[in-house]
């Protein structure tokens, strides 16, 4: 009986974390993210990159070009690897390809709009910062460490058009990007002209009271490991959500066919998710009230900017590939996330607060270096990590550490140092994985240092 009761309350903690998760304001982060992800995919010219990467291009612009190209192309955890051995194979500078290979994760949107509302705005900006300034001086000390072996591979290569094409970006796709990132902005920015109610409508019923006691009791709010609970407000997100997965396959799935009337409802569906999720609600005994925002009219007029320019401005082939994009993107990270969030949920009832506070619960050089080896022994895909490490920072690790962990999740992964290895070789992935555990370690240290 107590087994079953143990293991009723791991699945009522997992489904309860999981369900605080998706209710919380995290929509207006990941929603606008993907859509970012899909069009720097599908409407930025590669070229326009990859031209910059190579062994022969001057290092003030090859090594910026590098740490900035994994934002660019929207890569994750998941797909950095297959990238990096292929501008390397045809042509990239061992540097290049290296400072490309350890920042683009780290500088992806989806993970850093993420980690900034999950996690804190302080965590988002140092694993921009220190990944870069990081991921350059790695680069700059392979190439130097195998100049000869660097030399000897341009050469191999020398005839490859790659990194000769040339390209630029339009014009109207700049704007367009701007607008996409404007809705992710307006939506995570934490100021009083956005979050400040300037109208409250209040709707006087009974039922709502009544259906947030039931979800306090279904879901119970748990603020020391970081579980909000679900509000009748984000109970209609959820449905939403579940509108959306729905019409989506139908919608997406053949969406080079052309757009279909699901496509339309799957659009409509993720713009009145993204306004109502905008405004506040907050229940009370006399009904629920309604706050009217900054953040609501950014939003509204951001996304109708957003359609209007899709359709006067790009081509019908170029919106089915920027969806498409953006499919490619839910499928391959959302079903992750959601078993991710879930099993993490459950995590915080099964480590012993004690152990992570022992090994990580302060800011010393053996206590990053646990968060390294933490990034080795449990990689966990671009957000799926998020969750992962505000578990770890609920049960009490610190930041600095914290930080070495997100750094070293995706590029000390036992998958990704055998991928390197058969890209680069034994001695160079050796040396890499070192200076990486080096880099990590030193990044967790400074940035503790800096906060406290």
């Amino acid at each position: 009986m107590n087994i079953t009761q143990t293991v009723l309350g791991l699945l009522q903690s997992g489904i309860g974390g999981l369900a605080a998760y998706l209710a919380a304001h995290v929509l207006l982060c990941l929603l606008p993210a993907f859509f970012i992800a899909g069009a720097l995919s599908a409407l930025l010219p590669k070229e326009a990159i990859t031209r910059h990467l190579g062994r022969n291009a001057p290092k003030w612009i090859s090594y910026p070009a590098s740490a900035l190209g994994g934002f660019l192309l929207a890569v994750c955890s998941c797909t950095i690897m297959p990238l990096f051995a292929s501008i390397y194979k045809k042509g990239a500078g061992l540097g290049p390809a290296i400072t490309f290979l350890f920042v683009g994760p780290a500088v992806n949107i989806l993970a850093i709009s993420f980690t900034g509302v999950q996690i804190g705005l302080d965590i988002a900006l140092a694993r921009i910062i220190l990944s870069i300034i990081f991921g350059i001086l790695i680069g700059l000390l392979m190439a130097w460490f195998f100049r000869k072996d660097d030399a000897e591979h341009a050469e191999e290569v020398a005839n490859n058009q790659l990194f000769d094409a040339k390209a630029k970006v339009p014009g109207h796709v700049v704007v367009f990007f701007l607008l996409l990132l404007g809705t992710l902005l307006a939506g995570t920015l934490q100021i009083g002209i956005l979050g400040n109610d300037f109208v409250q409508l209040s709707i006087p019923s009974f039922w709502p009271s009544e259906l947030q006691a039931w979800l306090d009791r279904l879901i119970p709010p748990n603020p020391s490991l970081g579980v909000e609970g679900v509000s009748v407000h984000g109970l209609f997100l959820i449905l939403l959500l579940v509108l959306i997965a729905l019409t989506a396959i139908r919608g997406f799935k053949d969406i080079y066919d052309g757009f279909n009337r699901w496509t339309y409802v799957t659009l409509g569906l993720i713009t009145l998710t993204l306004v109502i999720a905008s405004f506040s609600a907050a229940v009370d005994t006399s009904g629920i009230v309604v706050g009217l925002n900054g953040r609501l009219v950014a939003e509204v007029l951001l996304l109708a900017a957003i359609w209007w320019m899709s359709a006067r401005y790009f081509k019908a082939e170029e919106r089915q590939e920027w969806l498409w994009e953006t499919w490619r993107f839910v499928k391959q990270i959302i079903p992750l996330l959601l078993v991710g969030v879930f099993l993490a949920s459950i995590a915080r009832n099964l480590i012993p607060a004690a152990w992570i506070q022992t090994l990580a619960g302060r800011n010393t050089l053996w206590a990053n270096l646990a968060g390294v080896i933490f990034g080795v022994f449990m990689y966990f895909p671009t957000l799926v990590e998020v969750p992962v490490a505000q578990t770890f920072l609920s049960l009490g690790m610190h930041r600095g550490p914290l930080l070495a962990y997100l750094l070293a999740d995706p590029e000390l992964s036992l998958q990704s140092i055998l991928i390197t290895n058969t890209v680069i070789g034994k001695k160079k992935t050796a040396v890499y994985v070192v200076l990486v555990a080096i880099f990590s370690t030193l990044a967790g240290l400074i940035f503790g240092w800096f906060i406290q």
